[in-house]
Formats: structure tokens, C-alpha cells, sequence
């Protein structure tokens, strides 16, 4: 999740737009930022490593005077944050900023290094530039030199180019889930990834489809498909005020983040599924034979909505890659007197990575020889540079404090490491591995389509906001889901919700039952659905309104329900990530109905770096 901005024109330098365009970005990434101008007859970047304030910096050290240019701020996806690391990149006459994955960097790196290219940088950027350069030195204009390598890429891509043979217009391009959107103005036009970059400039906004491609001059703007033939997009006004345009036109931070759970799978998924060889690579942790030979045991560690992502992980690790599990909350795991050793495995989660008490149960296990793998979020965080190695998602900055899509990036995070130690102890063969990764590969869209249930949940909201209290109940792996469910209610909405095993529900929660009680039961198709349904059926006899959240095409479950959501199947661990898609829409429409403060609600900080 990067932020990518342009500008062509004579009304301003490119370069005080590109850094005002970037500040407004600068949420969508902090690990570098630089911009490139044409200046003259060349064109000039600078870059600097970190936030958006060192990149200022340069420039006011070395200004540039042209007005054509290009900027970007990075949430490293592919490559650590470093200076080479940073956009723009450069391969001969052509300049380039992105925001996506390409896939198919390993064999198209491969390609241009046998070809004599000498690669800079760890990015899948560079290799676009250098494709594009290429086809510009065997005589193709910019336009139909960035056709041709993108005809190339797999993956997801907007990016926007200069060359310096061609100073009048850039090349802008689109295709998977990453936005563009193009500004006209008066002789002078803009590209961003997001409005706010570009609003306080125009508000004419043209939005870019898959598999466009636009040509922008001072004059206006130019849009093909892949083909080369014209394509009509119609500017749209855009009438928000500064605030609304921070969330990108939805009403609250959470929403957004919901709504951009499809992106941040897939950007957590990135290129470590290797789908020709049927394997994951960790960026580099070593999962090796020798390395899990010594593992007997895994502690998950972790806080609130985290500690739920471990629960799903202990079913993960136990399951596909047959290691003893266990999950501590961090802030009693120390006192615990827990048995760590060198035979231990600690993988703390945590989404700022400085949670206070997961960095001292990380410490503890240090302490004991133990080795310490992160999940997190957030680069250069205390709790990933005191990890042995880490596992990085890619969820982009989390503003709201209740936690949407840092919580599924978790699981996949999560799901990615068990199915690789699986596959390195000889639980998981390579057709079973061929299986799971095709699933994972489809995760993004099925959370997408599942995300369309908004209006049919906002309707179930209605009926029940005004409840006192909510149960939620789940079996095996939706059993964290459960809790996550109703965590996510009772932080936003202050409705109390309690999230329960369905078979402990006869064990005293069934005495709350009335009524009055609207009751969550997550009834997928699972080798437990028909116990679920029993428990189900006993909700129902006490009179309670049961709202099911059941699998695609079972009909039945309709008679023994309220209230029925239906998601798809995607096995037996992916189904948790479709399934928690729902519990967070109900808990903001029922908090926005409450009128609650659903982005901060009381008493909560987003970070809690306080034992």
C-alpha cells in the first residue's frame, strides 16, 4: 500500500505539488518517499529513507525547478526500507512510481539480468522501468512501451512513468486492485492514488478501470485500453470536504478499512506464493529441515483482537503443521513462569508492533534462549526489531482503533507459516500444498464478494441495535471468530457481547437466553455443523433470535434461523477469514445506529504501549 502522485502543467513547480500530494498520502506508507522531475533535459530524483520530513528536507537542500513530475510514498511490500529501495526508480531513459505486487518478478529479473541489466534494488519496480526502457530503445513511444511490459506482469499495478526522451506528457496505468485517479485542471493535470492528493487542486476527478492506460499533457488526458483503442472515462465532481477525503469518501476510517480488507490480503499474500513450484517463501526466514528440527513447541502471543488471530493459529499449527500450540495472552504470560527453551517458538503478533505486553513476553522469551519470529504490521516497530525475523503484513496504516483488516492479515500471515513448516516436516505434499495455496489465491475475491453483504447486514442491524446484550457462538476454528465478534461489537457500540464455544453455552450462558437476546451462530459447513445446529436449535427453544451466518446452499438452515447470512466455502481454515467479514459489519452498523464514536470509541488507544 504505497501513494503514488503526478503533475503537468505550468501553474506550479512539480515539486511543491508532488510533496503537498504526498503529505496528504503519507497514511498510506512511511517507509521512504521521494519524487522525480524533469528539469531541463533530464530528469532528477531524490529520494530519502523514512517519513515524508526527510524528503523535505532534501529539497530544500537541492531543489528542483521543472514541471513535470512524479512522487511517492512506500509501505514496503517487496524489498526492506532503504534508500535503493525507494521510488522513484530509474532504468535508463524512463522513471517510474508504483503501488502493487508483480508476481512474476523472480522470472522477469532473472530475464533482464541474462539480457546484461544491471538491478539495483530488491523491488519489482525497477524491473517495470526496466522493461518499459526497453522497449523505448527499440524505438516504441512511452505509451505503447508501457503496453508491452505490462503484457508482460502478473499482478497488480498503477504506476505512472516519464521519460526523459519524451518531456511533454507521462504514462499512466492501471490494473488489479490498485487505485489511480487523474485531476483535470486548467492546463494542468494530476494523478494520484487517492483524492485527497489532488483536491485542493481540482475537482474534476477521472477514475481509471483495469486495464487502462491514459496519456497526460498539459492539455488533457488521453485514456486507451490494452489495445490501444480509445476509451471514454467521464470526470466526476468530487464535493468532499478535507476530512471525508481522508477517508476516501466512505463515512468513517473503519469502513474504509473494512472495505479494503480484498487489498490487504493480497498484499500480505504478495510474492510469497509460489504457485509454479507449489511453495512459500518468507522473505528469508530460515524454516528450514535443521531449523524446525529443534522446534517442539509454539507459543502465540498477543492482545485483544490479535489474541484471537492466535487462536486461529494454534488450529493452524496443530493441524497442518503438527507442532503443539499454545496461546498466552501477553499480559499474563510472564506470570505465569511459562517453560521456554531453546526447543520453544514464540511468535508474538501485534499490529503497532510496540504493545507493551507483547514486547515483554517477547523479551522473556529471548531471555530463554527461545526463538522469536513477529507478526506486525508496522516497519521497524520495537517488537520486529527485537524479533529474530519477522513476518511482515501488509495491511497499510490502521486508523480506526477497533482492528478490521490487520486482524484477517494476521490470519493469512499466520496460515502462510503453517502451511510452509507443514510442507518442510513432510505433513503437507505438494498436492495437498498445490490445494491450499489455489485457496488462498482466491481469498481476496471471496472476501470482496463477501463484503457485499453490507446492505443485508445493515438491514439485520436495524432490527437488533437496540438489544442490551449479544452472544456469539462458534465451534473449533470459528470459535475465535466468535470472540472477535464480540469484541468488535461491545469496543464500537458499548453493547455488552460475550463470544462463546457453542458446546459451553448449556454450561451456564443459556440462562441469558430470552427473548430479548439476539444470538450470533457461526453454522458453516464444517465436520462440526451438526452439533452447531443443535446448539442452534436450543437458542431457538429458549426463544432467542438466533442470527445464523451459514455456508452458501444451505437452505435448511433458514427454518431454525432469525435471521440468515450466507458466505462461501473455502475450506476448512480460510472460511474463518470470510466469516469474521460479516461480524464486523454488524458491529459498525450497529454502533453508527447507536451514534458511538465508531473510529475512537471511549476509554480505547490504538496502541497500548502501558502494561
Amino acid at each position: 500500500m504505497c501513494g503514488i502522485v503526478g503533475y503537468i502543467g505550468r501553474e506550479h513547480r512539480a515539486m511543491d505539488v508532488l510533496i503537498d500530494g504526498l503529505s496528504r498520502l503519507e497514511y498510506r506508507g512511511y517507509d521512504s518517499a521521494g519524487v522525480a522531475v524533469l528539469d531541463d533535459d533530464d530528469i532528477v530524483v531524490r529520494r530519502a529513507l523514512g517519513k515524508l520530513v526527510n524528503l523535505e528536507s532534501v529539497l530544500r537542500d537541492r531543489p528542483i525547478a521543472g514541471h513535470v513530475g512524479i512522487g511517492h510514498t512506500r509501505w514496503a511490500t517487496h524489498g526492506k526500507p532503504s534508500k535503493v529501495n525507494a521510488h522513484p526508480h530509474r532504468a535508463g531513459s524512463v522513471v517510474i512510481v508504483h503501488n502493487g505486487i508483480i508476481e512474476n518478478y523472480r522470472e522477469i529479473r532473472h530475464e533482464l539480468e541474462e539480457s546484461g541489466r544491471t538491478i539495483e534494488s530488491e523491488t519489482d519496480t525497477e524491473l517495470i522501468a526496466h522493461l518499459i526502457d526497453g522497449y523505448v530503445q527499440s524505438g516504441q513511444d512511452l505509451l505503447t512501451a508501457a503496453r508491452s511490459a505490462t503484457a508482460r506482469l502478473d499482478g497488480s499495478y498503477a504506476f505512472g512513468a516519464l521519460c526523459r526522451e519524451s518531456p511533454d506528457h507521462m504514462v499512466v496505468a492501471k490494473n488489479g486492485g490498485s487505485p489511480i485517479i487523474l485531476g483535470i485542471g486548467e492546463k494542468q493535470m494530476f494523478m494520484a492514488s487517492d483524492i485527497p492528493a489532488i483536491l485542493p487542486y481540482t475537482r474534476r476527478m477521472v477514475f481509471l478501470e483495469d486495464g487502462d492506460f491514459a496519456v497526460l499533457t498539459e492539455d488533457g488526458v488521453t485514456i486507451v485500453d490494452e489495445n490501444a483503442r480509445p476509451v471514454e472515462r467521464e470526470p466526476k465532481p468530487i464535493q468532499w470536504d478535507p476530512v471525508s477525503a481522508e477517508k476516501g469518501g466512505y463515512d468513517r476510517f473503519m469502513q474504509k478499512e473494512i472495505f479494503e480488507q480484498p487489498r490487504a490480503i493480497m498484499d500480505t499474500i504478495g510474492t510469497r506464493v509460489l504457485e509454479e513450484e507449489a511453495d512459500i517463501d518468507l522473505n528469508g526466514i530460515d524454516l528450514s529441515p535443521e531449523a524446525l528440527d529443534q522446534i517442539q513447541r509454539i507459543y502465540l502471543v498477543a492482545c485483544g483482537t490479535a489474541s484471537y488471530a492466535c487462536m486461529v493459529g494454534k488450529y493452524l499449527f496443530e493441524q497442518i503443521a503438527g507442532i503443539p500450540a499454545e496461546v498466552d495472552l501477553a499480559s499474563e504470560f510472564r506470570y505465569r513462569k511459562p517453560i521456554l527453551n531453546e526447543h520453544c517458538l514464540m511468535i508474538p503478533v501485534s499490529q503497532s508492533g510496540e504493545t507493551a505486553d507483547t514486547l515483554a513476553a517477547l523479551r522473556e522469551a529471548k531471555e530463554n534462549s527461545s526463538r522469536v519470529i513477529a507478526i506486525c504490521n508496522v516497519r521497524e516497530a520495537t517488537i520486529a526489531r527485537e524479533s529474530d525475523d519477522v513476518l511482515y503484513t501488509h495491511a497499510g496504516p490502521e486508523i480506526g482503533v477497533a482492528s478490521t483488516k490487520a486482524f484477517t492479515t494476521q490470519i493469512v500471515a499466520l496460515y502462510l507459516m503453517a502451511l510452509k513448516i507443514g510442507f518442510v516436516r513432510g505433513r503437507v505434499d505438494r498436492d495437498e500444498m498445490r490445494v491450499r495455496l489455489s485457496e488462498l489465491m482466491r481469498l481476496p475475491r471471496l472476501v470482496e464478494q463477501t463484503i457485499q453483504l453490507d446492505e443485508q447486514v445493515h438491514g439485520i442491524a436495524q432490527k437488533y441495535f437496540h438489544a442490551s446484550d449479544f452472544l456469539f457462538l462458534g465451534r473449533g476454528i470459528m470459535y475465535p471468530i466468535a470472540m472477535e465478534g464480540a469484541l468488535k461489537l461491545k469496543e464500537i457500540s458499548y453493547i455488552h457481547a460475550e463470544g462463546y464455544a457453542a458446546g459451553e453455552m448449556k454450561h451456564g450462558p443459556i440462562a441469558l437466553i430470552d427473548e430479548n437476546m439476539p444470538v450470533v451462530v457461526i453454522a458453516n459447513k464444517s465436520e462440526v455443523y451438526e452439533k452447531v445446529v443443535s446448539n442452534l436449535e436450543q437458542v431457538r427453544s429458549r426463544e432467542g433470535k438466533v442470527i445464523a451466518l451459514a455456508t452458501h446452499g444451505d437452505d435448511a438452515i433458514a427454518e431454525k434461523a432469525n435471521e440468515v447470512i450466507r458466505i462461501p466455502d473455502l475450506g476448512p481454515y480460510l472460511t474463518s477469514i470470510l466469516a469474521v467479514i460479516p461480524l464486523q459489519l454488524l458491529a459498525y452498523h450497529v454502533a453508527c445506529l447507536k451514534g458511538t464514536d465508531v473510529d475512537q470509541p471511549r476509554n480505547l488507544a490504538k496502541s497500548v504501549t502501558v502494561e
